[in-house]
C-alpha cells in the first residue's frame, strides 16, 4: 500500500513544553486540506541571522520525522541566491512543501509584582486566645506571632513573536500561516517544540489537520 505522508503529523512526538507559547493569529487557504496534500520531503527554513539558532530550531524541527530536512544542507548561500535558483534547487531536490519560521518581533514587558502580607495569629496554648497574665515570655512569643511582610517587585517580560508560515510547492502557494507568542523563554529548542505544538493544534481546530 502507498505510504502517505500527512504534514505534521509527527511534531506531537516533539517534547512536552509548558503553556507559555500560544496562538496569536492564523490563516489556512480555505481550499486545501492536508488529505488533498502529499508531503514526501519538507524543508525547514529557519529565517534568522544567528547561525547557530538557525541550525537549533531547523535540527529540532527536522528530528521529529525524516520527511523534514533541514534548509542549511541545500541552501549553504541563502543571501547570494535568488528565488528562482532557490526554488530550482527544491525542484531538483523533489521537496513538495516548506516550513518556515522567523521572529516577528521581540518586546519587553516591565510590569509590578505586588508584596504580600502576613498577619498576626493570636492564639493560648489550646487553639484559642485566654490573655497573657500567668505566662512568661517565652509563652507570649509563642502565643502572638510577629507579622511578615513580602516587599513587590518589578518584574521584565520579553515576548518573541514568531510567524510560521507553510507552504505547498506543487501548487505553488501559503496554504497555512500563524504567529505564536512565546514569554519566559529559557531553552530555544523547548521553545520551538511549544511552537510546532501550538501550530498542530491550531491547525486541527480549523480543519487543516484531521482529528486526532
Amino acid at each position: 500500500m502507498k505510504k502517505y505522508y500527512i504534514l505534521l503529523i509527527a511534531v506531537l512526538l516533539l517534547y512536552g513544553c509548558g503553556s507559555n507559547t500560544s496562538i496569536v493569529n492564523s490563516w489556512r487557504d480555505p481550499d486545501v486540506t492536508v488529505t488533498q496534500e502529499q508531503f514526501k520531503k519538507v524543508l525547514v527554513v529557519a529565517l534568522v541571522k544567528d547561525e547557530a539558532s538557525r541550525r537549533i530550531t531547523e535540527n529540532r524541527i527536522a528530528a521529529s520525522s525524516p520527511i523534514f530536512k533541514t534548509s542549511y544542507q541545500y541552501l549553504t548561500a541563502t543571501d547570494q541566491l535568488s528565488k528562482e535558483q532557490k526554488l530550482k534547487i527544491l525542484q531538483d531536490e523533489n521537496f513538495d512543501g516548506v516550513i518556515s519560521m522567523r521572529l516577528v518581533s521581540k518586546e519587553k514587558e516591565t510590569t509590578y509584582v505586588p508584596g504580600t502580607y502576613t498577619g498576626m495569629y493570636y492564639g493560648g496554648f489550646d487553639g484559642m486566645y485566654t490573655g497573657m497574665y500567668g505566662y512568661g515570655f517565652g509563652n507570649w512569643y509563642g502565643m502572638y506571632s510577629p507579622a511578615f511582610y513580602d516587599p513587590g517587585y518589578y518584574q521584565e517580560t520579553t515576548s518573541y513573536m514568531v510567524e510560521t508560515n507553510i507552504f505547498s510547492l506543487k501548487q505553488n502557494k501559503l496554504i497555512w500561516t500563524g504567529t505564536t507568542e512565546s514569554q519566559y523563554v529559557t531553552d530555544l529548542g523547548q521553545t520551538v517544540d511549544a511552537i510546532m505544538q501550538a501550530v498542530v493544534k491550531e491547525m486541527r481546530k480549523d480543519g487543516s489537520l484531521p482529528p486526532k
